[in-house]
C-alpha cells in the first residue's frame, strides 16, 4: 500500500502500539519500585540512523521522545541478529546521561539487513558508587556515580555475556533487584523486535521504512506550523537552582529564545559554569539534544495536543550550549543531578514562551522535584534499596484553569508510588503523605498544591536520599500579577526537636526518626484579587487553603464556612488590580537580582568563558565572594542601586583583574 495520508497515520498507530507494548512488558515484569510504580524509563523505536519515530503514548518518561541514538549506534562496530547492547556512559554518545539509566539497544533485521533498531532505558534505583542510590548534589566526579558501563555488546547472537554481567552486579547496591530490571528490559526490546516484524508483514518493508521517514517529516511539520503562529522575535529568561553545590551560590540556567519564521533558536549563553558538583548536563553541546528541548516538546504540546512526537518535532529547533558550562560539561564532570538543571531548563524555556504567548502558557512549575530513596535493613537483617517515590509540586497556574495539585507540570510522568507497596517492601512507617496546604502561589487561577510525606524510620543506620532537591530559598514564580509559590522544606524530627536539612539529599537516620519533606508549591496565573470567592471558599473547605490565607492573599472573608460579601469587598477595594511586572519571583530571588542584575551575570559569564574549565566554578566563587564584600552595610545601597553600566564594569573587572593576579596559573594553562 502507499504510505501516504491515511495509511501514514495507521502506520505511526501501530509503531505507537508497539512501543506501548515494550512499556506495558516491561512494567508488569521489573523489579524495583521505581520501574514499575514510578516509570522512570521509556521505550522508543528509532531508524537506522537512530531517531526515534515512536514512543509510548501515556508510559514513561516524555523526554526522550525526541531522541537521536545514533551517536551510541556508531560506537558498535557491527551489528548481527540476536546482538543486544548496553552502556550508561555518560561520555559515550551522550545518550545515557547520568549513571543510573542503563540504556539498552536491539537491531531489528529483515532478511539479514537492519530496518530499525529498538531501544529503551530504566533509572536503576542505585549503581554502586560514592552514597546510596549513586546521586548526590555533594559529588564531584563521574568516577564516584557509580559503575559505567561502555557501550557493548551485553548479549551477543543471543547468547548473554556472563563476565559483564557479574561485573555489573558485583557493583550495586541491591543486584537481584538490578538484574530483575535488567531482564524486563531485555523482555521489552524481544516483545518490540516482534512488534515490528508484525508490522513489517502487514505494511511491507519498503513501505515500512518509506513510512518512518514519512512520520519524521509528519512531526516535523506539524511543528512548524505550530512556531509559526508565534511572535518573532527575543526573548530572555533565567532560572535558578538554591545552591549549585553544598552550601553553595545560586546556580543559573538562562535562554535567549530567538523565533524566525517557522524556527527556533534556544542560545544557553549566560548559564552557569561547569560545577565541581553534580548538576551539570552531558549534552556534548548537541544542537537537539532532548534534554536541552524538553521544554520545546512540552510547549509545543501544549499549543497543539495533536502533535505527534518524535525525532522530527524537534528538526525546526536548534540548542547552542556552550562547551564548559553547566549546560554541557566536560569529562569526568559529575553528572548525577542533571534532571534538577533539566528542571531548570524547562522553566526557563516556559519563562521564555510566555512572553511571547502570555495568554497560553502557565505560570512556572516548582522545579524542585525530591526522588525519595532509601537504604535500610529488614528484620532478617537484609538490605533494602527502594525509591519512596517523587515529593514535588502540582503545576503552575494556566489562564484557564488552576493549575493540577501534587502532579502535572514538570513532573508529570513520575507517578506515585502507593503507602501500601512502599510499605509492603520497606520497613518503614508513614505518618503522612498527601497535598500540603497553602503551598500554591495565589493567582486568579492557583498553582497546583504541593505534596508531603513523613515516615517513621524503624531500623538503625538508614540512610535517606532526596534526589534533587531544591526550592528551599528561590520560589516558583507566578505570572500577570500570579503570586509565587511556598518554599519546601526538608527535616528530621529527633526527640522532639527538628533538625533542618535545607538542600541536603543524603542523611542518616535511626529509629524512631521522622523524615519530613515537603515539595516546593507552583505558581499562579493572573490577580489573586479576580479569583472568584465561591472557588477560594470551596479550597478553604477542602483544606487547600487557610482562612488566612484567603484573606490575606485573596482578600475574601470566610466566616462560619461562608463568604462574608462586605467585608471581602473592603478587602478587595483595597488590593492590587495591576500586574506590576510579568514574574514574580518571591522575595528571596527578588533581593537576589538587586543584587546580581542580568548586566552583572553577563560579566561573570564572559569573564568565565575565558578561563580553563577546571578553574570555572572555583572563579565563580571567588567571584560572588567579592560581590558579597562590596555589598556590605556601608556600600550596599550604592551596590544594589543598579549602578551605571560604565560603573558596574569598573567593579566587576577590577574583581577579575584582582583574581588574574592572585591566580596566575588560571591564564598559563590551556582551555
Amino acid at each position: 500500500m502507499a504510505i501516504n495520508g491515511r495509511n501514514l497515520q495507521i502506520l505511526a498507530n501501530y509503531c505507537a502500539a508497539a512501543a506501548d507494548a515494550m512499556a506495558f512488558t516491561l512494567m508488569r515484569t521489573a523489579h524495583s519500585t521505581f520501574v514499575k510504580e514510578t516509570e522512570d524509563f521509556s521505550c522508543q523505536i528509532v531508524s537506522r540512523d537512530g531517531m526515534a519515530f515512536a514512543s509510548p503514548r501515556s508510559f514513561g518518561a516524555p523526554w526522550y521522545s525526541g531522541i537521536d541514538y545514533g551517536p551510541v549506534l556508531a560506537l558498535i562496530d557491527s551489528y548481527q541478529e540476536g546482538d543486544i547492547c548496553i552502556t550508561n556512559d555518560s561520555y559515550a554518545g551522550n545518550v545515557a546521561t547520568h549513571s543510573p539509566d542503563i540504556h539498552i539497544w536491539k537491531p531489528v533485521f529483515h532478511n539479514g539487513a537492519i530496518v530499525c533498531f529498538v531501544v529503551g532505558h530504566i533509572h536503576n534505583t542505585d549503581v554502586g558508587g560514592a552514597v546510596p542510590a549513586s546521586l548526590s548534589r555533594s559529588l564531584t566526579d563521574i568516577v564516584q556515580e557509580g559503575i559505567r558501563i561502555p557501550p557493548l555488546k551485553i548479549v551477543r547472537n543471543g547468547e548473554l555475556n556472563e563476565e559483564v554481567a557479574s561485573i555489573m552486579r558485583l557493583n550495586v547496591r541491591a543486584p537481584e533487584q538490578n538484574w530483575g530490571d535488567f531482564k524486563a528490559q531485555i523482555a521489552s526490546v524481544n516483545v518490540g523486535e516482534r512488534k515490528i516484524h508484525d508490522i513489517i508483514a502487514r505494511f511491507g518493508v519498503e513501505d515500512f521504512l518509506q513510512g518512518i521517514e514519512g512520520i519524521l517529516d509528519y512531526a516535523e511539520a506539524q511543528a512548524r506550523s505550530i512556531i509559526a503562529t508565534i511572535p518573532d522575535g527575543d526573548y530572555f529568561y533565567a532560572d535558578f537552582a538554591d545552591e549549585d553545590g553544598e552550601g553553595g551560590y545560586p546556580c543559573r540556567v538562562a535562554i535567549t529564545l530567538r523565533i524566525s519564521g517557522d524556527t527556533l533558536e534556544l542560545d544557553y549563553t549566560g548559564s552557569d559554569p561547569q560545577l565541581a558538583s553534580s548538576l551539570n548536563m552531558p549534552t556534548g553541546g548537541r544542537e537537539r539534544h532532548p534534554l536541552a528541548l524538553v521544554g520545546v516538546t512540552y510547549v509545543l504540546s501544549t499549543l497543539d495536543r495533536h502533535l505527534l512526537l518524535n525525532a522530527g518535532t524537534l528538526r525546526p529547533t536548534r540548542a547552542i550550549l556552550p562547551p564548559g558550562t553547566v549546560m554541557n560539561c566536560e569529562a569526568p564532570a559529575a553528572v548525577g543531578m542533571r534532571s534538577l538543571t533539566c528542571a531548570l531548563s524547562q522553566i526557563a524555556t516556559i519563562g521564555v514562551f510566555s512572553q511571547a504567548l502570555p495568554d497560553r502558557l502557565p505560570a512556572n512549575s516548582p522545579g524542585g522535584n525530591s526522588i525519595m530513596n532509601i537504604r535500610t535493613s529488614d528484620s532478617q537483617n537484609r538490605s533494602v534499596v527502594a525509591s519512596l517515590g517523587p515529593v514535588g509540586g502540582g503545576a503552575g497556574g494556566t489562564p484557564r484553569h488552576d493549575g493540577p495539585d501534587g502532579s502535572g507540570g514538570l513532573s508529570a510522568f513520575l507517578k506515585n508510588t502507593p503507602i501500601e507497596i512502599n510499605e509492603a517492601e520497606v520497613p518503614i512507617q508513614f505518618h503522612r503523605y498527601g497535598l500540603a496546604a497553602d503551598s500554591a502561589g495565589a493567582g486568579r487561577y492557583r498553582g497546583g498544591l504541593a505534596t508531603e510525606m513523613a515516615f517513621e524510620i524503624t531500623a538503625p543506620n538508614t540512610t535517606v536520599t532526596a534526589r534533587n532537591r531544591n526550592r528551599s530559598v528561590f520560589a516558583s514564580a507566578g505570572v500577570l500579577g500570579g503570586e509565587s509559590g511556598a518554599l519546601s522544606h526538608f527535616r528530621t524530627l529527633r526527640n522532639g526537636k527538628a533538625i533542618e536539612h535545607g538542600n541536603t539529599d543524603v542523611i542518616r537516620c535511626q529509629p524512631g526518626d521522622i523524615v519530613e519533606v515537603r515539595g516546593p508549591g507552583a505558581g499562579g496565573y493572573g490577580l489573586p484579587v479576580e479569583r472568584d470567592t465561591a472557588a477560594v471558599l470551596q479550597d478553604v473547605r477542602c483544606g487547600f487553603v487557610s482562612c488566612q490565607m484567603a484573606r490575606e492573599r485573596y482578600g475574601v472573608a470566610i466566616i462560619d464556612d461562608e463568604v462574608d460579601a462586605i467585608t471581602t469587598a473592603r478587602l478587595r477595594a483595597e488590593m492590587q488590580h495591576e500586574a506590576r511586572q510579568h514574574f514574580d519571583h518571591g522575595p528571596a530571588r527578588t533581593a537576589f537580582e538587586q543584587q546580581w542584575t542580568p548586566a552583572r551575570y553577563a560579566l561573570l559569564t564572559t569573564f568565565l568563558a575565558q578561563a580553563p574549565v577546571s578553574w570555572r566554578h572555583f572563579l565563580k566563587q571567588q567571584v560572588f565572594d567579592a560581590v558579597a564584600v562590596e555589598a556590605q552595610p556601608a556600600t550596599r545601597e550604592a551596590v544594589a542601586a543598579d549602578p551605571q553600566p560604565a560603573m558596574l564594569e569598573a567593579q566587576m573587572q577590577a574583581i577579575f583583574q584582582k583574581l588574574q593576579q592572585r591566580y596566575p596559573a588560571m591564564m598559563n594553562r590551556s582551555h
